[in-house]
């Protein structure tokens, strides 16, 4: 971590400091209809599209709990061979998405990737 503290860090500090100090691959924060508040994205990687999908993945989320009479979800894990994709609630207007190697301290990266969300969600 830098000499800053995370609270007077913004948004893309704090996505850069997660890669740097936790080896993300990606991390971004989403409104929830699908727009880039701030991104650690790899350049290949379209903004656009990556946002929307997780936007979708998070609004799917809410619909199937709400189906079952339960609360919506704090967080989504999406798990494949070779990466994990964590969407946290971030507040009633934002996400904050996590992309994270299968060698990343997947417990570190969600005790950070919840300070985060909190933060933005108290934005």
């Amino acid at each position: 971590m830098s000499s800053r503290s995370r609270d007077e860090m913004g948004l893309e500090e704090l996505l850069v400091e997660l890669r740097k100090d936790h080896g993300t691959v990606a991390s971004a924060v989403v409104s929830r209809d699908g727009l880039v508040v701030a991104a650690d994205l790899p350049a290949e990687v379209s903004q656009e599209t990556f946002s929307i999908m997780c936007a979708a993945i998070m609004g799917a989320g809410m619909t199937a709990t709400t189906e079952l009479g339960k609360t919506s979800p704090d967080r989504i894990s999406l798990k494949s061979e070779d990466v994990r994709i964590l969407i946290y609630a971030a507040g009633r207007k934002s996400m904050l998405v996590v992309v994270l190697s299968p060698e990343g301290d997947l417990e570190a990266v969600d005790k950070v990737g919840r300070e985060i969300a909190e933060r933005v969600a108290q934005a």
